[in-house]
């Protein structure tokens, strides 16, 4: 039923501009007007991560709301846990418009938004005024301007620290000049530093620790996988999200695949698990990876965990395959469950991995 009236209602949604259209979505989950999963998950859904339980491993990614707008109805749509952001401390308009594409036939989106936010102040006065209780992320970056960008990090954590369930740092947005070089390791080494040092400050003072997962770009060179996941490991990071959107533009149909930004949905999605694959390889599979890009069925959901993932994130494929998209993904992850005779999904996280390390990332 959901599925259907979706499909109605695209139409409508596709006649205005990309950015209008989410603003639409917004202010009708703003307002309730959301069809809610009040149904159990199925028990082989449930996973542990970060000695929490989720429901479910699905979330939306970031950039759906980045002023923490929704998050309680991101969780009432059937997720197991919701992210908001990015969110940097001064408030910022982001780039010029238009700045959002769509590519139907390639089932695919570009944006150039820059990190476009209200700024922290805002985003806390929503998130103190929450009342669920559900698991909640805060996704965190740098200003365009920033000449400290480690501390705009820094900030984050700091100012949301009472508020969020955990923390994503957001190092491989293509929108931000420069923002991608933090990926490089020296630079990485010192902003984990920082952020890690303000964190153990706020447990030592009696505050709970609360997880951090750093999400890197889908275009980081073969050869340095390696070095970055060392670092990362390194300074014990909770989690490892891959990827962001692609600056590569993999054999697209649409003329709008001409436009610059960040290229997410169905073509990200070879690269992106290729490289989940190789990051938990890397990672020994010790880390606990999100698994992001491309995700738009059960299929391709169940890829990314084969390939990884304990967690995944969507977003295009909701545009194009709307709310109902949650459900059944979660319905065929549940079926692929009884059909293989295991009890819980999160068993078969990592199980294809040496298949998808195979595949080259520049194919």
């Amino acid at each position: 039923m959901l599925s259907a009236f979706y499909d109605l209602a695209r139409p409508a949604l596709f006649a205005f501009n990309p950015e209008d259209a989410h603003e639409l979505v917004l202010k009708s989950l703003e307002l309730g007007f959301y069809p809610r999963d009040t149904g159990a998950d199925p028990d082989c859904l449930k996973t542990e991560v970060w000695g929490m339980s989720l429901t479910n491993p699905i979330g939306i990614a970031a950039g759906f709301d980045k002023d923490a707008r929704v998050p309680d109805a991101v969780l009432g749509l059937g997720c197991g846990f919701a992210e908001v952001g990015t969110t940097t401390p001064l408030a910022q308009s982001g780039n010029p418009k238009p700045r959002v594409f769509r590519l139907p036939a390639d089932r695919a989106i570009i944006n150039r938004l820059g990190f476009n936010n209200g700024g922290h102040a805002a985003m806390l006065q929503r998130l103190k005024a929450r009342t669920s209780k559900g698991i909640l992320a805060v996704n965190i970056g740098a200003n365009k301007e920033a000449a400290d960008r480690a501390g705009d990090y820094v900030a984050g954590l700091m100012t949301f620290y009472d508020v969020a369930t955990c923390f994503t740092v957001n190092i491989s947005s293509p929108n931000t000049p420069g923002l991608r070089d933090l990926q490089a390791p020296e630079q990485l080494n010192e902003l984990l530093g920082r952020v890690m040092a303000a964190r153990e400050g706020l447990v030592a003072a009696g505050k709970p620790k609360r997880p951090i997962t750093v999400k890197i770009a889908p275009d980081i060179a073969e050869d340095d996988v390696a070095a970055i996941c060392e670092q990362l490991t390194a300074h014990n990071v909770d989690a490892i999200a891959v990827s962001n959107t692609t600056l590569a533009r993999p054999h697209l149909i649409e003329r709008e695949g001409k436009q610059g930004g960040g290229l997410s949905g169905r073509p990200l999605f070879e690269r992106s698990t290729i490289m989940l694959a190789r990051v938990y390889q890397a990672t020994g599979g010790k880390v606990p990876l999100i698994g992001i890009g491309g995700i738009d069925s059960g299929e391709t959901a169940l890829a990314k965990i084969e390939a990884g993932a304990t967690l995944i994130q969507l977003y295009s494929g909701l545009v194009y395959e709307g709310p109902g998209l949650i459900a059944r993904i979660k319905s065929e992850l549940a079926d692929t469950c009884r059909r293989r005779g295991v009890g819980r999904l999160d068993s078969l996280v990592g199980s294809q991995v040496s298949r998808w390390v195979s595949r080259s990332l520049t194919a």
